[in-house]
């Protein structure tokens, strides 16, 4: 059954009225556009700049909103689905097939192909229409080129940057120290960000491999990961940690840019996005008079030695695209913004400011570019880079490649093993992100079974609708004041939960995304049958232990500590402030923090543990150990609130049972045993319950503290799954019937054990 333009006409009009409600409904005037975009901060005050002197030329006001990556990508697919959100998106290049595919984007032609011949080819992007694939639509126009990554040095440490790779190593050996002789290094001589595939791209170039074989236009490429090039990549980057022992134990993004920023690494490869801050730093180090300040640059990477080929990486256009919200005169008003912050004399503006490369081929001065340093780096660093594909196979291929690899760099794997992994996981993923469910033979049966259930409800309830029907004539007043509530509770509580029963039954996906319908129990077999089966049996085990140890430890030491504090304790005011303070700290506040703490090389999980003759855990990198760092953290996040329920229970506890106790002899133990347990059991058990659903559903820990599931995915539990499998992959029904899975067991398992525990009794 296909949904009807009355189904989708409906579902806009609900959250319609919801954005209204709520105050972010499509009220701005045709006189304002709205612009999300993904500028750092130093573009952001260029773009303020420029947009300022427009609105006072034009009248027209311009409305910039920052959105990180996947907020401006999740906002975006979102408000596609009612016909509103942003007149102007501006980003990368890379996510823009994905917005074609969705129908987020208007073709710009009418309005500036006029201008195509002025621009790099490469800084505008041509894709199928949504509705007309045979037709080629100018959904991008760059103003810039970057994304690349280059090396960045300290030249307090390293006199030149290297040539080649084997400059690169000889230099980098050099450059770690282990002054004290304890195995782990003060200093080393080369880091980046190895936990993602896209920063091992360079070394993928300078051997001659690439991701994908060139294909046409509108069509996916094929992936080409298991090739003998991209394996000598891959086992050069191995060995540069496991043999010449040159790269920290683990370092993610935030590890290896404060390792260069404390002078503790002589080299780094990073973005462009990034070198503004070095410079910033080292400014501010040395104005400081710091010993150990840094001296950063920036120089194109190296090339490789045995291939003689410069190491480049990947290059993408960033730029403007036009979104389907804006219509009839804001479209223009956006165009003519669109116009106006690509020409020639905003990018000059972005060019003498923020050094960056333009992609109008008039401001390409090559003697401006060779008088800055840093941007003839770039520059070069750019004409070595291959073009970043514009496909919606590269997000399910970056996916495939980030478990092998960190598999690889953690030594549980060889290269060709990798290599090989890397392409089976992108082509299944590729085929999962590009094919279309079809409905079964079990569609008929489930719309017939949810009209049915419809039915039955409405039944069930017709004598309490018709007593409510009378009861409205004669209490107007009451239901008119109550009336907002049950609309909100409606919108934001009941709809949601009904809409999402229905999609779990669809094929909504990146290739359903707006004509989805449903197919029957398609989804909920494929998790409980098939391939998919076992994955989802082994994270939802993973689940369960995660939630018993959790709770078990939460209750255990909330508990012990709520006794101790309800007892003869000096100072016990500041103890119990002191022991909220986990509680109390947001939570993604905490995770980040325990995520440094457990930091291999520079964590102080790993030199307290020191102290104590204990050798460095690498903690975030072996998944055993990530799943205990997970853990760890949400223990400590978690047994406050226990601590604080358990507390109230103890204060309802008549003191005289236990002076009758005392009285008979009986031990602390028994005391507690016989008095304190039972009469805690009717408080504490509903807060386990809660406490158990809290951590079956946590995602903010997991997701945080491992870095989306890290290593290789394998710390995941259920809701995290679904997080990944839902956003990464744009399946939208499965995760829907996934969902509906979780919220089964909780309900089940709350249900039953609230009556088993007979913690309702009474009430």
């Amino acid at each position: 059954m296909a949904p009807t333009n009355g189904r989708r006409t409906w579902l806009a009009a609900v959250t319609l009225a919801v954005t209204t409600a709520l105050g972010c409904g499509p009220t701005q005037s045709d006189r304002v556009v709205t612009l999300w975009h993904q500028m750092r901060p130093g573009d952001r005050a260029v773009l303020e700049d420029r947009l300022a002197d427009y609105e006072q030329a034009t009248g027209v006001e311009v409305r910039a909103v920052y959105k990180e990556t996947e907020e401006l990508r999740s906002g975006l697919e979102s408000a596609v689905l009612v016909g509103y959100g942003p007149d102007i998106v501006y980003g990368p290049s890379d996510p823009v097939a994905v917005y074609q595919e969705i129908g987020a984007l208007q073709d710009l032609t009418p309005w500036l192909g006029a201008e195509r011949d002025a621009f790099d080819p490469k800084a505008l992007v041509d894709l199928p229409a949504f509705d007309d694939p045979g037709k080629q639509q100018l959904v991008f126009v760059g103003d810039r080129f970057g994304n690349h990554l280059a090396l960045i040095y300290n030249r307090n440490l390293i006199e030149a940057p290297p040539k080649t790779t084997d400059e690169l190593i000889e230099l980098a050996k050099a450059n770690t120290i282990d002054a004290d002789g304890d195995g782990r290094p003060e200093q080393y001589g080369l880091v980046w960000n190895y936990t993602e595939p896209f920063f091992v791209m360079p070394f993928v170039v300078g051997y001659g491999a690439w991701i994908f074989e060139d294909a046409g236009p509108g069509e996916q490429p094929r992936p080409t990961l298991d090739t003998p090039e991209l394996v000598a990549a891959l086992e050069f980057v191995a060995g540069l940690r496991s043999k010449h022992k040159v790269l920290p134990l683990s370092a993610d993004y935030e590890a290896a840019e404060a390792l260069f920023k404390a002078g503790k690494a002589a080299m780094l490869i990073n973005g462009d996005w990034s070198w503004q801050a070095y410079f910033e730093e080292s400014r501010r180090q040395q104005k400081a008079g710091e010993e150990d300040a840094i001296d950063a640059a920036v120089a194109p990477l190296p090339v490789v030695s045995s291939t003689g080929v410069p190491m480049g990486g990947m290059v993408a256009p960033k730029g403007y695209s036009l979104s389907v919200a804006a219509r009839g005169e804001r479209a223009d008003l956006a165009a003519d913004v669109i116009r106006y912050l690509t020409g020639e004399e905003t990018q000059q503006v972005y060019f003498d400011r923020q050094k960056v490369y333009p992609s109008r081929l008039a401001l390409r001065d090559e003697a401006a570019i060779d008088a800055d340093a840093t941007l003839r780096a770039s520059v070069e660093q750019i004409n070595t880079s291959r073009l970043m594909p514009t496909a919606t196979a590269m997000r399910a291929t970056w996916d495939a490649m980030r478990p092998p690899y960190q598999q690889l760099m953690a030594g549980n794997l060889d290269a060709a093993e990798a290599a090989r992994q890397m392409q089976s996981g992108a082509e299944q993923k590729i085929a999962t992100l590009t094919t279309s469910i079809e409905p079964d033979a079990t569609a008929p049966l489930v719309t017939v079974l949810g009209l049915a259930a419809f039915v039955g409800v409405v039944a069930w309830q017709w004598r309490g609708i018709g007593a409510l029907t009378k009861d409205l004539k004669n209490n107007r007043l009451a239901y008119l004041l109550a009336g907002p509530a049950v609309l909100l509770i409606f919108l934001t509580v009941l709809f949601p939960l009904v809409f999402n029963v229905v999609l779990s039954f669809s094929n909504m996906s990146l290739q359903n995304f707006r004509d989805w319908q449903i197919v029957g129990l398609h989804n909920y077999q494929s998790l409980f049958a098939g391939d998919g089966a076992a994955r989802f049996w082994g994270v939802f085990f993973k689940t369960i232990f995660w939630t018993v140890v959790n709770v078990a430890l939460h209750v255990a030491i909330g508990v012990a500590l709520a006794v101790t504090l309800n007892g003869p304790v000096r100072g016990k005011s500041f103890y119990r402030v002191a022991l909220i303070i986990p509680w109390a700290v947001p939570a993604y506040i905490t995770a980040l923090t325990w995520r440094g703490m457990f930091d291999a090389e520079f964590g102080s999980v790993n030199q307290v543990l020191g102290l104590f003759g204990v050798s460095p855990i690498n903690w975030l990198s072996d998944p055993t150990n990530a799943f205990a760092a997970c853990i760890i953290t949400n223990v400590w996040l978690g047994f406050p609130f226990m601590m604080l329920i358990a507390l109230g229970g103890l204060q309802g506890i008549p003191q005289d049972l236990y002076e009758a106790a005392r009285i008979d002899r009986a031990t602390r133990w028994q005391q507690f045993t016989n008095i304190t347990a039972p009469m805690l059991k009717p408080v504490m058990l509903p807060a386990i319950t809660l406490g158990a659903v809290w951590t079956f559903n946590n995602l903010n820990v997991v997701w945080l503290v491992s870095n989306g599931g890290e290593p290789a995915d394998q710390t995941h539990i259920l809701v995290s799954y679904v997080y990944k499998a839902v956003f990464n992959l744009y399946q939208y029904g499965y995760g829907a019937a996934l969902s509906m899975v979780i919220f089964g067991m909780l309900l089940l398992f709350s249900v039953l054990f609230l009556n088993r525990t007979k913690a309702v009794e009474g009430v």
